[in-house]
């Protein structure tokens, strides 16, 4: 068998499992595997670097299909190069529930898959965070144990998605040489011809944002193999755009959105069959072309064994600290390190934002963590996300500072950041306005969905940011985002609230965390000495009632000191009331039912009060309850101006307590 005649059988068996596994499930999308099955047998077969029987081997080449529409792709690839966690049973049960071949490659599901995509653009914007992250981590422990490419495969559509640019600017920026996507450039998308929305010159568009761009024949085994050893010489980030034909091999259907996101039906893979010589039954592969792509799975084992004898060979405490990196476990001193802060935060006693309060956490955790990587999206000095550790930019050729430079690009920011941390070795937090979480609110999903440790810095949290008026003022956003399953989101009152959100966000390793920070000064109110994290508990007493309360006060944030002083005022009149604050509602509601009710009480009168909307605090104080907060969008002006606008006050919130007792 001729070597062009072999390509041809082993890419063939990713287009029939495509195929079949498509038609099986009635579901999916056919067109794009069987259209990139050149490039990914070139790719699988000739160039990654992996080991099917160590899939999370830290040196391996990181292999991201963007385009997860094309999922049965990846799938085929796992099956036959012999990764353990895959079978042909997986395959035949593509798209079923409970199947290790979801509809998209889900990260943590399916053994082999690096990033969970679907979304469109996400997988390239998280390449980036992947491709920055190998830099880095080899600016730290030597080329000797990391050095390692990341590939991409994208469509059309990530291309169109408005988080490409910012994640290739971000790319070309960095120089990240080792970036290498491989673009499916088939000329068709769900509607149709590509001419229908776009006319973008891709290769300009690449080479401007200082990436080398070229163009091959998809088809062609010798065109695909040069273009990847080429890229992997330049010092650039590489496009390489691959001229195919989506469903390659179809008799009728190739070539059109036909072919996209529906089965090909009975007739239709029975003629690509005989076109591509295909003879075997559904799902059958036969022995020797298996047995050449489990060879190409073996490729990379003796690259594997070395790379593990470098490392055994490596100084004692440098391989103890690249594993602990890599298993991503927090050293045993930070527990120590964030009682410091608390102690010192009382000793100071003074009145700050939690902007300034979460600065002041970050000098130390990042002084004893050095795998804490910052930025921000052009706003470091609003959000206090730069330390004297991060101090050092990360910028080519050397890569050895800790604080990123994003630019205004909260979306490509918040997806390479899950790049980074599902890359490992590393902790990343990123920091921006409240408001334009928005902005980044697809990574978050995804990010909370992979389970993958992130912390993200919002700022400016409320209507306290007062002249810069609506547009920046966040009303929705906390309730957004504590709508995201397994997101932890934190709006500490004070310094010792902000430690202890620092604290859990670092300790939640199955998840992604927010912390909501003020831009105006709040007095510190945990001034007892006790050293219980109580933001472990999501919420809880903060200050008790003289005797038996009649008022509950629950808040979070800023709104706490707003309470405390609405308390004083009612406990002068007579009505003993007490203070819940809230810092973190999914802590709360993740408590055991006594536990929580406990902590509501029993007092007649509740009243909830956060400088946003009410949606969500039903769930703790009962829909019964009061509520001072926001109903609309808030207004320009000086932030005491603009509080008292809404009634949100200490007047506020105590004739809002009497009103509900009937005084």
């Amino acid at each position: 068998m001729s070597n062009r005649e072999k390509h041809d059988r082993m890419a063939n068996a990713i287009r029939a499992l495509a195929m079949d596994a498509v038609e099986a499930a009635n579901s999916g999308h056919p067109g794009m595997p069987m259209g990139m099955a050149d490039v990914a047998t070139v790719l699988f077969g000739k160039v990654l670097k992996f080991d099917p029987t160590d899939p999370h081997w830290p040196d391996r080449d990181r292999f991201i299909l963007s385009a997860g529409h094309g999922s049965m792709l990846l799938y085929s690839l796992l099956y036959l190069v012999g990764y353990e966690g895959m079978t042909i049973d997986d395959i035949k049960h593509f798209r079923q529930l409970g199947s290790k071949t979801p509809g998209h490659p889900e990260y943590g599901h399916t053994v082999g898959v690096e990033t969970t995509t679907g979304p469109l653009g996400q997988g390239l914007a998280n390449s980036v965070g992947f491709a920055l992250a190998e830099r880095m981590l080899a600016a730290q422990f030597g080329s000797d144990l990391v050095d390692h490419h990341t590939y991409v495969i994208c469509g059309d559509g990530c291309l169109m998605e408005g988080i490409s640019e910012e994640a290739i600017e971000i790319a070309g920026r960095q120089k990240l040489s080792k970036l290498i996507v491989l673009w499916d450039d088939n000329h068709i998308t769900i509607d149709g011809a590509t001419s229908l929305s776009v006319a973008t010159d891709q290769l300009a568009r690449f080479e401007a944002s200082g990436w080398e761009a070229t163009r091959i024949d998809g088809h062609d085994p010798h065109a695909i193999l040069a273009a990847l050893e080429h890229a992997k010489t330049t010092d650039k980030p590489s496009l390489i755009a691959c001229r195919t034909t989506i469903g390659y091999g179809a008799p009728t259907k190739s070539g059109t959105n036909a072919v996209h996101g529906s089965p090909l039906g009975a007739a239709e893979i029975a003629g690509a069959r005989a076109a591509l010589n295909w003879e075997y039954e559904p799902f059958v592969i036969p022995s020797e072309i298996l047995d050449a792509w489990r060879l190409a799975g073996l490729r990379s084992r003796q690259a594997h064994k070395s790379w593990s004898q470098r490392l055994k060979d490596a100084e004692l405490d440098k391989r103890a600290e690249f594993e602990r990196r890599v298993r991503g476990e927090l050293p045993s001193k930070m527990g120590d390190v964030l009682a410091n802060v608390i102690t010192k935060a009382r000793a100071d006693g003074g009145a700050v934002a939690t902007r300034k309060s979460s600065e002041i956490v970050l000098e130390a955790l990042t002084a004893a963590l050095p795998e804490m990587v910052g930025g921000s999206a052009d706003l470091t000095h609003s959000n206090n996300t730069k330390t004297k550790a991060t101090s050092v930019d990360v910028v080519p050729p050397a890569y050895d500072g800790r604080y990123v430079n994003w630019g205004i690009r909260e979306h490509g920011m918040a997806a390479a950041m899950n790049g980074i941390a599902l890359h490992g070795g590393f902790i990343p937090y990123g920091g921006t306005f409240l408001v334009f979480s928005d902005y980044c609110r697809p990574s978050i999903r995804l990010a909370a969905l992979m389970g993958v440790r992130v912390t993200y810095v919002f700022t400016h949290d409320s209507i306290g940011v007062g002249e810069d008026g609506p547009t920046h003022q966040p009303v929705e956003q906390i309730a957004a985002l504590r709508a995201i399953p397994n997101l932890l989101v934190f709006r500490p009152c004070d310094t010792v609230e902000t430690a202890e959100a620092w604290k859990l966000a670092l300790e939640h390793k199955t998840g992604p965390s927010v912390l909501a920070l003020t831009r105006q000064n709040l007095p510190l109110l945990r001034t007892d000495s006790s050293e219980r994290c109580r933001t472990a508990k999501g919420a809880y007493e903060l200050a008790s009632a003289s005797e038996e309360a009649q008022v509950s006060l629950f808040a979070s944030g800023s709104e706490v000191s707003l309470a405390m002083a609405a308390r004083d005022v009612l406990e002068e009149q007579g009505v003993p009331t007490r203070v819940v604050s809230v810092p973190c509602f999914e802590l709360f509601m993740n408590q055991p039912e006594e536990s929580r009710r406990q902590v509501v009480g029993k007092a007649p009168v509740k009243v909830a009060i956060e400088a946003a909307i009410r949606q969500g605090w039903d769930a703790i104080v009962g829909s019964d309850a009061a509520f001072v907060g926001m109903t609309g969008f808030g207004a320009s002006g000086p932030a005491p101006q603009v509080f008292a606008h809404f009634g949100i006050t200490v007047d506020g919130v105590v004739q809002t307590a009497l009103s509900r007792l009937g005084r």
